[in-house]
């Protein structure tokens, strides 16, 4: 977890956000709109329960982008009943939202969806541009290029927003923070300077030594084989290496882009022995990945995308078979109720 040193008095507004591409360009536009100076509290893509490092005042702000509600309820009622005022913005599980007059939830969980979407629309579309580098890097890549177009990018732009998304998206992977090339605060940090991305993208050496580790991690990665496939996807395992752990979510991206029809677990190993997981769901409206996830201890995410933080290496075989039960084609029957819950 990374949080910015404070410095003098305690401070009075906190910007909680998950470090990847879609949590770092929702508050980039926020706070173009809006800016304040803010105590960052953030870390790697998988670190979602962050709202436990807010301390609990009364008059504080604290603006939520990219964490699931569902993962951070117990901690946001705390800080709601001492009297803080919270704005939250999010595309995962909400299932356990609540009324309260200090708390403005802007909540939307469809696949089409992404929270950088999510502030674009409260913000009337003010940054669009970022919200489209935001939307590439959560793997809305047909509905990115399709806004890029409306904003008049030519062919060679929106690459480049693609390519900006993706990199920013796969600097959040990781173990740890050790793992990441650029700490998630130090990248906004980097970012909030432009108001154009493309600018960053031309001049930023934080861009070029993203893009540079993430082309280097991505050769390995292709090099891989699957561990188990069928028609209906397949299933790989990644070695317990910092190539690895950067690399799966985009990996697991890549993987499902290229064959659309077929869904993918990539399983990361961990230092522990445990897994990493993270799924992509063909059929989200139908399978939805988060459902399988939630079936295992520590999983959970949205529709499109999600995943297990550690999955025991003894259940591994379970998952495997879970995974293949659940996604299953058309023609190999109806899908299975999954009741599998790690220990």
């Amino acid at each position: 977890m990374s949080t910015d040193d404070a410095i003098g008095p305690a401070p009075q507004a906190y910007d909680v956000f998950n470090g990847d591409a879609d949590g770092l360009c929702a508050l980039h536009q926020l706070r173009m709109a809006s800016p304040r100076d803010a105590q960052c509290v953030t870390g790697v893509k998988r670190e979602i329960g962050l709202l436990c490092r807010v301390p609990p005042k009364a008059g504080i702000d604290v603006t939520v982008l990219d964490i699931s509600l569902d993962a951070n309820v117990d901690a946001l009622a705390v800080l709601l009943d001492a009297g803080a005022r919270i704005d939250y913005y999010d595309h995962h599980a909400a299932r356990r939202a609540f009324p309260h007059p200090k708390l403005h939830l802007h909540w939307d969980d469809s696949p089409r969806v992404c929270t950088s979407l999510i502030v674009d629309r409260a913000l009337g579309g003010r940054y669009r541009p970022w919200a489209i580098v935001g939307a590439f890097g959560d793997n809305l890549d047909a509905l990115a290029a399709s806004l890029a177009q409306a904003q008049g990018f030519a062919e060679h732009e929106i690459e480049s927003l693609r390519t900006l998304g993706r990199a920013l998206n796969y600097n959040a992977y990781g173990e740890t923070i050790d793992d990441l090339h650029i700490r998630p605060d130090v990248l906004y940090r980097a970012i909030r300077p432009f108001v154009d991305p493309l600018a960053f993208v031309r001049g930023a050496p934080e861009f070029s030594r993203l893009e540079r580790g993430y082309r280097e991690d991505l050769a390995h990665a292709d090099a891989l084989v699957p561990y188990r496939s069928s028609d209906a996807g397949a299933v790989y395992l990644l070695p317990n290496a910092p190539w690895a752990r950067r690399i799966s979510g985009t990996f697991a991206n890549r993987l499902g882009d290229e064959c659309g029809d077929r869904s993918f677990a990539v399983l990361s190993a961990r230092a522990d022995g445990s897994y990493c997981v993270s799924i992509r769901s063909a059929h989200p409206d139908g399978r939805p990945a988060n459902v399988l996830c939630e079936g295992f201890e520590g999983g959970g995410g949205r529709r499109a995308a999600a995943g297990v933080n550690a999955l025991p290496a003894a259940s591994l075989d379970a998952f495997v078979e879970a995974f293949f039960n659940y996604f299953v084609t058309e023609a190999c029957g109806p899908r299975r109720r999954i009741e599998v819950r790690s220990q």
